[in-house]
C-alpha cells in the first residue's frame, strides 16, 4: 500500500469515525446508555450456519477505527460497545472475522446466510434478542455503507469478503449482514 493510498484511508476512517459517533452517542440517549451501561451482549447463535460464539466488547483504536476481535480468538465476535445492546433500540453491530492466516474464523459461513434466517443474541440480563435476516451484501470497503450499518436501527453483522488482495494483506470486501427483530 502507498503512503498516499494509506493516508487516504486514515482520513477516511478518521471522518467516518467522527460522524458515528456524533450520531451514535447523541445527548438525548445518554441517560438511556447509562441506564443499560451493565447489561452486555454475552453470546450469538445462529442455527442455519451452526454458529455458537462468545461476544466480547469493541471499542475504537488509538487511529480512530472500530477495534476488531483478535485473531487469537478465531471463534470469537464482538460487539461495538459504542452501538446499542441487541434488543434495545437502534444500531446493533457484531463483527468477526471471516478467517486467520491459519483458519476460517467465527463468520467464515456468514456469507451463507439467506432471509429470514434466525440470529438470536443472549444478553447478560438473562434475556435473548431475536431477529430474522432481512438480507445479506457484499461492498467494497472503500464504498462501506456507514450510515446503514451504524446508525439505522436493527442488528448488523460485519465481516471480511470477496477477493483477497495480496499487496494490501487484506480482503477487498466487507460482507453484511441485516436483521430486524422478531417481534
Amino acid at each position: 500500500m502507498t503512503g498516499a493510498t494509506r493516508w487516504t484511508r486514515v482520513v477516511v476512517a478518521g471522518a467516518i469515525t467522527g460522524i458515528v459517533m456524533a450520531v451514535v452517542v447523541k445527548p438525548d440517549d445518554a441517560g438511556e446508555k447509562e441506564r443499560n451501561a451493565a447489561v452486555v451482549p454475552r453470546s450469538l447463535e445462529i442455527p442455519a450456519i451452526d454458529l455458537e460464539a462468545p461476544l466480547m466488547k469493541l471499542g475504537m483504536t488509538d487511529d480512530g477505527e472500530v477495534e476488531l476481535p483478535p485473531y487469537e480468538k478465531p471463534d470469537t465476535a464482538g460487539w461495538f460497545k459504542h452501538s446499542a445492546v441487541p434488543g434495545d433500540d437502534g444500531a446493533s453491530v457484531i463483527i468477526g472475522h471471516v478467517d486467520t492466516k491459519t483458519e476460517p474464523a467465527v463468520f467464515f459461513r456468514l456469507r451463507h446466510l439467506r432471509k429470514g434466517q434466525k440470529i438470536r443474541v443472549e444478553r447478560s440480563d438473562g434475556e435473548v434478542a431475536e431477529y430474522r435476516v432481512d438480507s445479506i451484501e457484499r461492498v467494497p470497503k472503500e464504498r462501506f455503507p456507514t450510515r446503514k450499518v451504524y446508525i439505522e436501527p436493527g442488528l448488523r453483522l460485519v465481516t471480511c469478503g470477496g477477493e483477497f488482495d495480496w499487496s494490501a494483506g487484506e480482503y477487498r470486501d466487507n460482507v453484511i449482514v441485516y436483521a430486524s427483530p422478531v417481534t
